[in-house]
């Protein structure tokens, strides 16, 4: 028993090791102005999802966004400017990198002046990650053969904690919401973890028996 217990356990945890590492990769952002750098008193709020896959080189994002400041502090008219991802930071989850995506917005995101709300889904049809116009010129150093390494350091980002998806507005040009992106366990994954943890449960079970410590 014990060695089923420890042969469940093992497996489960190597199974859910290789899942988190298979393509693709499902990453999430909350959006928010107190998470910018410096922070701002935005009411706006937005989530992200994005889904990198490194065999077919593509990159699916599905956005939703609302509440975002109506005006500027001179009191014109405001909305989305702009729409990208930033890499890399220094630090996970904290600091700025710059914009490494296409410039100054994603192609088909919602913008424009009164734009304070919205939604994107292009997860049936990512973008292509070997297109020189996906990415911001500067993140390929300004030379179109530099994609595989761009991407390359943009697939490290995303998994380490480094790249945020940021959101402009006229209210605040620097960035009205944004948020880190996260990696989100598969349910397969979150499964196998399970398994997993149920496994070192019973071993532990058997140990205290094996003491007396359990009648």
């Amino acid at each position: 028993m014990k060695s089923v217990a420890v042969a469940l356990a093992g497996l489960s945890f190597i199974s859910f090791g290789l899942a988190a590492n298979a393509t693709p990769i499902t990453l999430t952002a909350t959006l928010s102005g107190a998470q910018e750098s410096p922070a701002n008193l935005s009411p706006g709020t937005g989530f992200v999802t994005v889904v990198y896959d490194n065999s077919a080189h593509t990159l699916g994002l599905q956005a939703s966004f609302s509440g975002l400041f109506p005006t500027t502090s001179g009191g014109l008219q405001s909305g989305v400017t702009a729409a990208h991802i930033h890499c890399c930071t220094t630090v996970p989850l904290t600091g700025t990198g710059s914009v490494a995506t296409t410039v100054p917005i994603f192609v088909g995101f919602p913008q424009g002046l009164g734009v304070t709300s919205g939604t994107f889904d292009n997860l049936l049809t990512p973008y292509d990650l070997t297109q020189c116009s996906f990415w911001n010129p500067a993140f390929l150093s300004n030379d179109c053969a530099n994609i595989a390494a761009a991407e390359a350091k943009f697939a490290t980002g995303l998994t380490n904690g480094t790249e945020y998806f940021n959101i402009h507005t006229n209210a605040v040009p620097s960035g009205e919401i944004r948020g880190f992106l996260v990696q989100a366990p598969e349910p397969a994954s979150l499964a196998l973890l399970g398994s997993g943890l149920l496994g070192l449960c019973a071993m532990g079970l058997m140990r205290r028996r094996k003491t007396g410590s359990v009648a």
